[in-house]
């Protein structure tokens, strides 16, 4: 298969056209080339590094050149710089498209008031809390033996979590799961999405907007000890966050804080099966917990592409990048360059020189990193002392069908108590 091959087929989410049974590696709807991209990007890394596809967007396989660009303060995430907009901002939507949407000075005064209510501080502070969580949950798994790890451990987990950060009632949570599904597909990029895709994001959008107006407006009057009402009253040179900005954050810390989280999890739980003596020392060594979760944002990469767009002429080689065009940054690709990685495919919880891109870099860096390696950190390491034994129940994986945030649908597996 050729490399206009591979790009025609990532092209080609942006149809309508129903999934074909193919055994095509380089088919993005096939569940082989889902399962594994990997053999994929190492082939456009050695042949194809830098490309633009036939639907016009630029796409971007090596760590170098993904650093440079997430580096550069002149290329925009804002996708109003785009010269088709958004079919949400079509629909009168685009002002709750978050503030990872958006550039300098904008994005500069969002986060900032945001981190006021998101510091290292309170997120240590939440240790016990997350540790009595999982510590439930795996009283419940144990018990039952036969589980799903991303049903029963890996969701639940940081979904409790960033609701109760939040402030949402325990009510209301099971109603966030298929709203969040459909808007974490379209964290896609726009030219990937088929039609049906965003009129499902829309519709999850709209749910959540109209939910989180009510709650902010009732958290105006009743303040309480949650996120939501740190946030009413962060302030950063006189300066708030409007009632507009306040829901798009909210939709933000929501969905993308806890999907990726969840593919942290439940990929490093499968890469722990997989590699039984990195299970045991990420077990029995303390020291390289935190490498260990490092290692795992590498090597799952659960973000495995971002977009920019060029405000500016770029060239890479002979290749011109030109004003407006997209660029893709495939960062699981970048993650596993033999250029910078020492053997890119084997999985080391000890990895000591680990820059991976995984939670991005420079003025976008995920905001909530910190928060998801402390639940990973805090949920593997109880599953690896409490679990003696896993053994899977099935051999056929099944994952999500978004690319952009790449992870398991569902991890069945036998627990036996340590």
């Amino acid at each position: 298969m050729t490399e206009d091959t591979v790009y025609r087929k990532i092209g080609a989410m942006n149809e309508s056209s129903p999934r074909t049974e193919t055994a095509d590696p380089g088919d993005p709807f096939d569940p082989a080339w889902m399962n594994d991209p990997y053999p994929v990007y190492a082939r456009l890394r050695e042949s194809n590094p830098v490309r633009r596809s036939p639907l016009g967007f630029w796409v971007f396989t090596r760590h170098a050149d993904c650093l440079s660009i997430l580096r550069d303060r002149t290329v925009s995430s804002d996708t109003r710089n785009r010269d088709v907009p958004r079919s949400t901002m079509d629909e009168g939507l685009g002002e709750f498209i978050p503030f990872i949407f958006r550039d300098p000075p904008d994005h500069t005064r969002l986060r900032g008031l945001v981190q006021k209510a998101f510091t290292p501080r309170v997120i240590q502070g939440l240790r016990p809390r997350i540790e009595q969580i999982c510590a439930e949950l795996l009283d419940a798994a144990l018990r039952r033996r036969e589980v799903d790890l991303v049903a029963d451990y890996a969701y639940p987990l940081p979904v409790q979590v960033i609701t109760e950060i939040l402030g949402v009632p325990t009510e209301d949570r099971t109603q966030f799961s298929k709203w969040s599904d459909a808007l974490a597909h379209g964290l896609d990029p726009e030219f990937l999405l088929s039609p049906e895709a965003v009129a499902q994001r829309t519709a999850g959008l709209l749910s959540f907007v109209q939910y989180f107006a009510d709650l902010i407006s009732h958290r105006r009057s009743h303040p309480g000890d949650d996120l939501i009402s740190g946030l009413i009253q962060a302030e950063e040179h006189g300066e708030v966050l409007t009632h507009t900005e306040l829901i798009s954050t909210c939709l933000l810390l929501l969905v993308a804080g806890h999907e990726t989280t969840v593919s942290l999890i439940s990929g490093g739980a499968l890469t722990l099966m997989s590699h039984p003596d990195q299970l045991a020392r990420f077990r029995d060594d303390p020291e390289v917990t935190a490498s260990g979760i490092e290692e795992m944002l590498r090597f799952v990469s659960p973000v495995q592409l971002t977009t920019r767009i060029a405000t500016r002429t770029m060239r890479f080689g002979e290749l011109v990048v030109e004003e407006g065009d997209d660029c893709m940054l495939l960062i699981g690709s970048a993650n596993r360059d033999p250029d910078v990685f020492t053997a890119p495919d084997t999985f080391d919880v000890g990895r000591a020189d680990n820059p991976h891109l995984g939670f991005g870099l420079g003025i976008h860096h995920c905001l909530g990193a910190p928060l998801a390696k402390l639940e990973a950190s805090i949920a593997l390491s109880a599953l690896v002392r409490r679990a003696r034994r896993w053994e899977r129940t099935t051999h056929q994986l099944a994952y999500k069908d978004n690319i952009a945030l790449r992870g398991l649908a569902s991890l069945p597996v036998n627990l036996t108590p340590a």
